[in-house]
């Protein structure tokens, strides 16, 4: 009976199976436009700080009205990456009670976001597969098509996303990663060198970084993240807001319309939305991992945040792509590193390099293996990225 209590008492998030019947119904899907619900849509002066003050990019470029009047920009602009806060890219839509992981984006961008910018996204469902896997038996990968357009119809960003969607029972019962220590038992000292590295972040900024002076082989100076705790998920969800949160009766409201988007939190009562597995022990039991975790979102902001760092004002980032793999959770530690590849004058003419990326944990693990292709300036030529973009 005391068993029996204790479970009824544990937070349960909804539970769905993968069956043929929802195959079918998310099959019914593909290649049409899906209903997205923004959350920024004016890239306001506030809304860009909001931003880069969640994901925790100090560039002035970004930030500070006076330094940016004095840039090619002449004016404070929005990081590459804050199209997420206009929308993350993917919906968890179909395969009710079966769980979504966001597991990677593949960004190419066009035109930067300027303060005042109106951007518009659009949302494509193209296709889905099936595969096995060690997390949770059976996944699905669902992936997606999204444009960004500004007032003026132009497209700023495309980039192709894709989701696991897993059932959240198979994975409790794999347990996959049961056996880490968590939260990491960090030591004082290991935490006040770990805070030296995250304070040595290095920003490129007026400092022009020519293509000429670019070496294959040479590496970047990494950007060090966290630990991570609950104030980083909070701040992070002001910024960028990965799914329409809401609260009170206003939340209630969607709740009773939709069950499967939230649960009651045993502890307060209270319902909470599906997406608190990120910071929500309970929850994210439930969905079948040991501890609360970053947003992939999230996790891609830090890598953009890494390369804007590294090409300076003058350069464009053309894109960005990254796979999430395993998870970061709360109280772990991030190590951004970068390593040039190659470095090439591509077909229209233009300086590129390409940066192999990784993202290694206190585990020696790679959580977010990648790579980006930049646009620098030629000193030698004479050329200059932004002056392409800046365009009318």
């Amino acid at each position: 009976m005391v068993e029996a209590r204790a479970e009824k008492e544990k937070t349960h998030l909804t539970e769905g199976k993968i069956t043929e019947e929802a195959l079918e119904e998310l099959r019914s899907r593909v290649g049409k436009k899906l209903r997205i619900s923004p959350f920024n849509t004016i890239a306001s002066r506030d809304a860009i700080r909001h931003f880069v003050d969640g994901v925790g990019d100090i560039n002035p470029l970004f930030r500070d009205e006076d330094y940016a009047e004095n840039t090619r920009y002449g004016k404070i602009i929005a990081p590459p990456s804050w199209p997420y806060s206009v929308f993350p890219t993917w919906i968890p839509q179909g395969l009710k009670g079966v769980h979504a992981f966001h597991s990677g984006n593949d960004w190419t961008f066009y035109k930067p976001i300027f303060e005042g910018d109106t951007i518009t996204p659009e949302l494509t469902f193209t296709h889905f597969d099936e595969k096995k896997s060690k997390f949770a038996e059976r996944i699905i990968i669902v992936h997606y098509d999204d444009n960004y357009f500004n007032q003026h119809g132009e497209i700023v960003a495309n980039v192709k996303a894709w989701s696991v969607r897993a059932e959240r029972q198979a994975a409790r019962e794999k347990g996959k990663y049961s056996d880490l220590k968590l939260p990491h038992p960090w030591t004082e000292k290991e935490l006040e060198e770990i805070e030296k590295q995250v304070l040595a972040e290095e920003i490129r900024g007026k400092e022009v970084r020519y293509w000429e002076d670019v070496k294959e082989g040479e590496s970047l100076h990494p950007l060090v993240i966290g630990p991570l705790g609950i104030t980083d998920m909070i701040a992070y969800c002001i910024g960028s807001c990965p799914v329409p949160l809401k609260a009170l009766g206003a939340a209630l409201r969607d709740y009773k319309r939709h069950p499967g988007w939230a649960f009651r939190d045993h502890n307060t009562g209270a319902f909470e939305p599906t997406f608190a597995v990120h910071y929500h022990i309970d929850a994210a039991k439930s969905a079948g991992v040991p501890y609360m975790y970053d947003v992939g979102t999230q996790r891609q902001q830090w890598l953009i945040q890494h390369m804007t760092n590294w090409m300076g004002d003058e350069g464009w980032l053309k894109t960005c792509y990254a796979e999430y793999r395993r998870f970061v959770y709360l109280s772990d530690v991030l190590w951004l590193k970068g390593k040039v590849t190659k470095k090439y004058i591509d077909e229209t003419g233009e300086s590129c390099v390409d940066i192999e990326t990784q993202a290694d944990n206190q585990r020696g693990e790679d959580v977010m293996p990648g790579h980006s292709t930049f646009i620098l300036p030629s000193r030698e030529r004479n050329t200059w990225p932004l002056e392409k973009r800046l365009q009318k």
